[in-house]
């Protein structure tokens, strides 16, 4: 059995743009042959695209770059490179990607869900692009454009339409072995779970048509566990996307004489942890469920559980598969209300152009098409430097410049190209 990781990293890098081709044709018995340098194909890009395919994310711990590949240059005779081709990675449904801030970028919480982890670079413009009335043999072409490049985090939370929560060694482990063929280990001590399991359940057929629904095993939450003790902070999150809650109470603890482990106070410590970490986890439909019935140590007649099982005899077990059907059914006809839309998730990246002042007369600009401007194979070249003037101008490097406090005479940096500054 492959190893549980919820947690990696991943380093995405797309492929580069192909530089735009200088070419003229120059054929026997051909005049004014003109340019004919083609353009430069397009960098692949990176996408995640969550598939149940995949269960874990053990496959990013030792191995973590995905890259995409780079755009073909463009040649003589017009001829266009090829585009690079994209790189699709697969991850578990359920994945949460994030930034080194923690930043939420993509939620992959449907099967098929896609998400543009890292965008090519945009292949160059050949020397026949930049032809103008007065320029009719430009000797100058755009270079490709880099292929961006992140460390993302990725985070899974296990969909499950029911979340089994109890202290540890509530029972929880075999109970979900009992109404699936999960098997996790099963043992007489606490934290016996150490990683979260997941079990099919036939529900009853006049319920749901004999459609099946899927328990969640979440290891034994203890009192403090939305503050970081015992294990959950590791495991709470794959209560988030959870239909239903199972809360079972163990009604036979070991250390019985303790007030903590009355079952009134299990369920207490349980809901208390699950509000402390996220309130919203409150409002779902839940079951509260006495284990081990068959050699209880207390009087729950007052109580007021939904059911009281025991695995190990399989009393209640029927009434108890029958209940979470029906809470799965209604929640299931709850989410049908709300329209999902398109499930493709596209990440948006602002591109503004800003401009940072570095010191008395120096100043900066920041913006992908800014550098796109200045990205001439040859500055030097007939037009290229009007080229790149009208070009930083209709993107308003010169305004913002201004509004900056730039003043003629002033030195500007795009990228490593460097120029002063002149209004107009």
């Amino acid at each position: 059995m492959a190893e549980f990781v919820d947690r990696s990293q991943i380093h995405v890098k797309a492929g580069n743009g192909g530089a735009g081709c200088v070419s003229i044709r120059r054929e026997a018995h051909v005049s004014n042959g003109g340019p004919d340098g083609g353009d430069g194909g397009n960098g692949g890009s990176v996408w995640l695209e969550a598939s149940t395919s995949q269960s874990t994310l053990i496959g990013f711990r030792d191995h973590p770059f995905r890259r995409a590949q780079d755009g073909v240059h463009g040649k003589g005779k017009s001829k266009h490179g090829a585009s690079g081709a994209d790189t699709h990675v697969s991850v578990p449904v359920g994945t949460v990607v994030l930034d080194h801030d923690g930043n939420v970028l993509a939620d992959l919480a449907e099967n098929g869900a896609r998400f543009l982890a890292a965008q090519g670079g945009r292949g160059g413009k050949g020397n026949a692009r930049f032809v103008t009335g007065s320029v009719r043999a430009p000797g100058f072409a755009e270079q490709g454009e880099l292929g961006e490049e992140f460390w993302l985090n990725l985070e899974l939370k296990l969909v499950a339409d029911v979340a089994l929560v109890g202290l540890p060694n509530a029972g929880k482990s075999t109970l979900i072995s009992t109404i699936s063929a999960a098997k996790p280990k099963v043992a007489n001590y606490p934290f016996t779970t150490l990683i979260p399991h997941l079990g099919v359940v036939r529900s009853p057929h006049d319920l749901t048509g004999g459609s099946d629904f899927v328990v969640a095993d979440i290891p034994g939450l203890v009192d403090g566990a939305s503050q970081g003790r015992g294990l959950g902070l590791e495991f709470l999150r794959h209560v988030e996307r959870a239909r239903a809650l199972v809360f079972l109470c163990d009604l036979s603890p070991m250390d019985y004489e303790n007030p903590d482990n009355i079952p009134r106070r299990q369920l207490e410590i349980l809901r208390e942890e699950l509000g402390n970490f996220k309130s919203e986890l409150l409002e779902l439909p839940s079951l509260v469920v006495g284990s081990k019935c068959d050699i209880s140590k207390f009087d729950t007649s007052h109580d007021n559980f939904d059911l009281e099982i025991s695995s190990k005899t399989t009393q209640g077990i029927t009434d108890l598969v029958s209940a979470m059907g029906e809470l799965v059914v209604r929640s299931r006809g709850e989410a049908s209300k709300v329209p999902t839309g398109d499930i493709v998730i596209y990440k948006i990246r602002p591109d503004d152009i800003t401009v940072t002042r570095l010191d008395q007369g120096c100043y900066r600009v920041l913006g992908k098409d800014a550098l796109r401007a200045v990205a001439i194979s040859d500055l030097s070249g007939l037009g290229a430097s009007q080229y790149v003037s009208g070009q930083l101008k209709k993107l308003g490097v010169e305004a913002a410049l201004l509004k900056a406090g730039a003043r003629s005479g002033d030195t500007v940096f795009i990228g490593d190209f460097s120029f002063e500054f002149e209004p107009d």
